[in-house]
């Protein structure tokens, strides 16, 4: 957008407003600045779901995202005000954009080989969010962070009123950004993918700057479309362009893998949400458990209820995923109601298309699972909680709060389970987790399927107001496997009971609890 009138300080005899061609070209430069804003945060928001299939998503993730843009931010902020003062033109405008889109072009190409790397080298959580972070949003955060300051000493140029045109330019930065915001997260990301927003977003932040770039040298011109047509080249043969995720919904990075290695070809899937393989189904044998923590809980189940289980239960479980419990009990226990709440329809639909599910005879709820839980009037035999990632709690399913919810929707001699992975032998969480329960519950239990050989590990809980259950529960069909009751040994050694939090509504540092994991090398 190049400036054809004069650029001299305005008078408040004659201001800008009465100028029609000072009011186009400052209506162009608020749009810039509206529209980059934008732009940024849907680059933000996308951020998040380029690391989930190598990371996950974490508050530590987020943190590190956050940050990482912010910082790019200010510096683009104070270098735009440095340049502005250095008598810095519209053209200089153009050239930040055209470079913000050309490094979005080049950031796909980046993405695999970036990802590789950083899984290669072992990386802490907490080192990986922020390497993945800092290459391939920073840059774009610190140019797109020159374009106000610039744009807004321009806008003085032609308008003195300086209250009216600051205030102005930040609040049409301010709310692009919302539109940034909203955008990305209610419609872009899940119309489109997230390779192709970063594309968008490219090809965006060069069509904003083409207008200021028309007056410039030819060669010039001709150099930033050779660069902008070998980095989109780069990016194809890089593949930057084919998503990892075989959907991309609300939430997840949604994959089905083969696993050939568990069965014949074809016959046992794996659903990966994220970075995290949720779990394996046998298409041809849905009551044949292959995850050890799915079959650890079925068979704690069985040992509590006996006979009973066989003919009918009530069962609740919070969460689906690749809904291999619930499959299991359809066909292993055919009287049984079977309620399952799963967040994410895209799950559910994955798993019906690919992962052998058969929704029918199933109640199924698309909603959060504490939500479903208060709204039912009904009393259930088991609730199962398979919500938790490894990096990812939903601190609301393991608070006291909710811990007495699902006290009153058990009956009398009803049994709550659950998985979550924490570090061995010190695992913080889990005994936080226990020590909530026991507020609620008469029988709190933790189990292992063996010693670990990897610290990383999948404890399942057990919670329940009757018997306690054996101390050893071996498997009764499927694979070999048995599972030992470890409760007093865990929460003996390492941290003891007394220094770990109570897990409330209002104080529930789930992150911090199992910090090792994320940070550490454990994870």
């Amino acid at each position: 957008m190049t400036d054809n009138i004069d650029t001299s300080p305005t008078t408040a005899a004659s201001p800008a407003a009465s100028h029609p061609a000072r009011r186009g070209v400052l209506a162009g430069y608020g749009a810039t600045v509206f529209a980059s804003s934008a732009v940024l945060l849907v680059l933000e928001i996308v951020a998040g779901r380029l690391v989930a299939p190598y990371v996950g998503v974490s508050l530590y993730t987020w943190t590190s995202i956050i940050g990482v843009i912010l910082a790019g931010l200010s510096l683009g902020n104070w270098l735009g005000g440095v340049w502005a003062d250095k008598g810095a033109d519209s053209r200089s405008v153009g050239w930040v954009l055209a470079a913000g889109g050309l490094y979005c072009l080049l950031s796909l190409a980046i993405l695999n080989p970036l990802g590789a790397a950083v899984q290669s080298q072992g990386l802490t959580l907490l080192s990986a969010s922020f390497t993945f972070a800092a290459v391939l949003f920073f840059v774009p955060a610190a140019l797109i962070g020159i374009v106000t300051p610039l744009l807004t000493t321009l806008a003085l140029r032609l308008d003195p009123r300086a209250g009216h045109v600051v205030g102005r330019m930040h609040a049409l930065a301010a709310i692009g950004s919302i539109a940034g915001t909203f955008a990305a997260g209610y419609w872009l990301v899940q119309s489109f993918g997230t390779r192709a927003v970063v594309l968008g977003s490219g090809l965006a932040l060069l069509a904003l700057g083409a207008p200021f770039l028309r007056g410039s040298a030819r060669p010039a011109q001709a150099l930033l479309l050779v660069g902008v047509l070998a980095a989109g080249l780069l990016a194809v043969l890089r593949d930057g362009l084919v998503s990892s995720c075989d959907r991309e919904s609300a939430y997840f990075c949604i994959r089905v893998v083969e696993r050939p290695d568990l069965a014949p070809p074809g016959m046992a899937r794996g659903l990966v949400l994220d970075h995290l393989l949720h779990g394996i189904n046998h298409l041809a044998e849905p009551d044949l458990l292959i995850a050890p923590y799915v079959h650890g809980l079925d068979e704690l189940a069985y040992a509590h209820f006996l006979s009973a289980y066989d003919d009918g239960l009530d069962w609740f479980f919070a969460g689906g995923g690749a809904y291999s419990q619930p499959r299991a009990v359809q066909a292993l226990s055919p009287a049984s109601s079977v309620t399952v709440a799963e967040l994410d329809p895209m799950v559910t639909l994955t798993a019906a298309e690919s992962l052998g599910l058969r929704p029918a005879g199933m109640t199924i709820e698309h909603r959060d699972a504490r939500l479903a839980l208060a709204d039912s009037d009904e009393t259930f035999d088991v609730i199962v909680g398979d919500v938790f990632h490894d990096v990812a709690i939903p601190y609301h399913l393991v608070t006291r709060e909710f811990a007495a919810l699902v006290r009153e929707r058990l009956a009398p001699d009803g049994l709550y389970l659950m998985n979550v992975v924490d570090t061995f032998p010190d695992p913080r969480l889990i005994k936080a987790i226990a020590k909530t329960l026991e507020t609620q519950f008469r029988h709190v239990d933790i189990w292992m399927e063996q010693a670990p050989e990897d610290p990383r590990v999948t404890f399942i809980v057990s919670a329940n107001n009757g018997p306690r259950l054996p101390r050893t529960i071996p498997a009764r069909r499927g694979f070999e496997r048995a599972w030992s009751r470890m409760t007093e040994d865990i929460m003996a050694y390492g941290t003891p009971p007394r220094e770990i939090p109570l897990l409330t509504d209002d104080y529930a540092p789930v992150e911090r609890l199992i910090a090792g994991l994320l940070l550490g090398e454990d994870g």
